[in-house]
């Protein structure tokens, strides 16, 4: 099936009358909620641990497409099923899963998930939600249709720090906000040719399935699996599409924004192979009721980021921390720091203590990353089991990958200012259009 026929397929099949999200898989396992896992190493290892630590959870599919991740995870888990292929083991066990984990390479999220929702399985994605605009909104689409449990693997966004930040912005600390100065030096972009080199496959991958709906090409070690994906166009997005979603998470959901108006990336010019590997993105956005009538977004990755700025510079000439996000307001400056540090009111160059008695409701600030990351997958559970609801389900997950990847396509239009039309889903510069979607290959 070809993309376009698999993801009408799919909007079709959303329409069908579903049962609430909370409510299926209580009427269909009185007991323990059914999980599957598609992607088991690395992040996905570390995505499996959290969710399995759930009481209420049971672990009974595990699918990976590089056998030693898959008999590692087996053997924390002897009693689940194991696949390589993620389509089989819908056909197979379709039945006897109640929600299922994505943590697969960016450009098989959307395939996985979709799939996994068609079914009307409740799914957790790592992030960015999608590989692509177009999937963005037809997971988004499904998902609200079918009224299913999701959650977008973003683990920060219930961490203590940045609830506190989105609390003190929405109360106005600083005022309307007119900017947001966001950073990572993280480098997953590629500058370089793309290697004609051809690598024996490695006996424990089934490169095939790795590639899934991408465009097929030779294996080549250490370019591909399990790393260095995010670099490459075909399967990641760049620092941008890593960290990017992490580090606006919170300015995103504090200030309420929507999409962007207009979108501007500084960068070297497309090599048709990686991302760059220094992007500076501006974006515009529409006003809402927590900044000015409307708000600049400026975002800076790879070596040396951010670049000097009056609105950086900290008291007593401190360093920026690493990684972070700085709101600019009428009547102040908040420092947010990427993660597990105190947010950092700044006002006329001096720092003010913050007042944490007033956010009790918020427990007790916590620097335990353990501890804390478990809350956002437990969440999901508990929101699977009729216990509360998500922080970031596809509906806002969706939003914010579009304003992301929206960023990462400028980057194939150096210095060129875009223009968005939200409501029709497309750039006003029809040249751009195409990077909007892209054919799935048949495999």
């Amino acid at each position: 099936m070809d993309k376009r026929t698999f993801l009408k397929s799919a909007v079709a099949l959303a329409a069908v009358t579903a049962m609430p999200g909370s409510v299926w898989s209580l009427a269909k396992n009185k007991h323990q909620l059914r999980v599957a896992q598609i992607g088991v190493g690395n992040m996905g290892a570390a995505d499996l641990e959290a969710i399995s630590k759930h009481s209420m959870v049971e672990i009974v599919a595990l699918c990976d497409v590089d056998s030693k991740y898959l008999a590692d995870a087996k053997k924390l888990h002897p009693a689940a099923k194991t696949y390589a292929d993620y389509r089989v083991m819908f056909e197979e066990m379709s039945e006897g899963i109640d929600a299922v984990v994505v943590s697969t390479p960016d450009h098989t999220h959307a395939p996985a998930s979709i799939m996994a929702m068609e079914k009307g399985k409740a799914v957790y994605c790592q992030k960015p939600l999608t590989h692509l605009v177009s999937e963005a909104r037809v997971m988004r689409k499904i998902a609200e249709e079918k009224n299913l449990v999701t959650q977008m693997g973003i683990q920060v966004h219930s961490f203590y720090d940045y609830k506190l930040a989105t609390l003190l912005i929405r109360d106005g600390i600083i005022g309307k906000v007119k900017s947001v100065h966001a950073w990572s030096p993280k480098n997953w972009g590629y500058d370089g040719t793309l290697s004609k080199d051809v690598d024996p496959i490695p006996d424990t991958l089934d490169w095939n399935l790795w590639l899934g709906t991408a465009e097929e090409r030779s294996y080549k070690k250490g370019f591909y699996h399990p790393m260095n994906w995010r670099k490459l166009l075909d399967f990641g997005c760049g620092t941008l599409g890593d960290m990017g979603v992490h580090i606006f998470d919170t300015p995103y959901n504090a200030l309420e924004l929507d999409v962007p108006k207009t979108i501007k990336n500084k960068c070297r010019k497309p090599n048709g192979v990686g991302f760059p590997e220094q992007n500076e993105v501006t974006y515009i956005f529409p006003g809402t009721k927590y900044t000015t009538e409307e708000m600049s977004w400026h975002w800076y990755d790879g070596k040396g980021a951010p670049k000097k700025h009056k609105d950086l510079m900290l008291p007593n000439n401190e360093k920026l921390p690493n990684q972070g996000a700085m709101f600019v307001g009428e009547k102040g400056r908040l420092l947010l720091p990427h993660f597990m540090l105190l947010p950092r009111h700044i006002v006329n160059g001096e720092y003010l203590d913050l007042d944490l008695s007033k956010y009790a409701t918020l427990g007790e600030p916590v620097s335990d990353y353990d501890k804390d990351s478990l809350k956002h997958y437990h969440e999901f559970v508990d929101a699977c089991l009729g216990k509360g609801k998500c922080s970031a389900p596809f509906s806002y997950a969706s939003r914010l990958t579009e304003t992301i990847l929206l960023g990462v396509i400028a980057g194939r239009f150096p210095n060129k200012t875009l223009h968005w039309d939200s409501k029709n889903g497309k750039f006003l510069e029809e040249e751009v259009n195409e990077f909007l979607d892209n054919p799935y290959r048949k495999f």
